[in-house]
């Protein structure tokens, strides 16, 4: 730093010496001459400046598109009206949905009317009295068995949940007969042709369900038969 101080002084000494015998022979044209030589370096140095600047300048070897003007045009409608769709149908009222048979149990055996036939369900075999039926479900009388006037019933096994439901219901056993089934007179024949409409059946059975200790718990291998029998009418 010292160096370029002492190079500066050099060049600016000998100019500082001229000034101060101008100044002293006649300030007002020592400062004119020294303001206009002033303002004349600092002209020729912008107009170097410019000069190295423009010859820095890359050439501009871009191509300018020209712009593109789409001429107006008429568009031809092809549908001048649109038809109206036709009012949809009026929707069909609602069809009534089956109701499954729930009524409340007022003994072990019930019979109900049905087209041509008559069904008995009952004989629940209860355990210490410890879980109650509540309600009951009429289950479809098979079809061939009808046709063909037989009558007969069912043995169902199954478990009922601590919330009174019933679950894993099997058919243990299944007879028919050509007459009454509550007759003692009646003569049974194995067969499985109600087995399946009673499982069917126990499944949407209701009870009250077994209490010990103030909590409902299961109770497995609960029997429950299912007696078919025919409208003579």
């Amino acid at each position: 730093m010292e160096q370029v101080f002492a190079a500066i002084n050099t060049f600016t000494k000998p100019i500082h010496a001229v000034y101060v015998k101008a100044f002293n022979a006649n300030r007002y044209a020592a400062g004119i001459g020294f303001s206009s030589l002033i303002t004349l370096a600092l002209f020729f140095i912008m107009v170097i400046l410019i000069s190295l600047g423009d010859s820095g300048l890359k050439e501009d070897t871009s191509v300018k598109l020209a712009d593109v003007v789409m001429p107006e045009r008429e568009i031809d409608t092809f549908m001048t009206e649109i038809d109206k769709p036709d009012k949809p149908d009026e929707q069909p009222e609602d069809i009534a949905q089956p109701e499954l048979d729930l009524a409340p149990l007022t003994g072990l055996d019930v019979s109900i009317a049905k087209p041509k036939a008559n069904f008995n369900a009952g004989g629940s075999f209860f355990r210490d009295g410890e879980y109650i039926p509540l309600f009951k479900v009429v289950p479809i009388y098979p079809r061939r068995a009808q046709e063909r006037g037989t009558m007969g019933y069912a043995l169902v096994e199954f478990t009922i949940t601590d919330t009174g439901s019933v679950e894993n219901a099997v058919a243990l056993e299944g007879y028919c007969a050509n007459s009454d089934p509550n007759d003692p007179a009646t003569e049974f024949r194995p067969c499985t042709m109600f087995n399946s409409a009673s499982a069917r059946a126990a499944l949407k059975l209701k009870y009250k369900p077994k209490i010990v200790d103030g909590k409902a718990v299961p109770v497995d291998g609960v029997l429950h038969r299912f007696t078919y029998v025919l409208d003579d009418g």
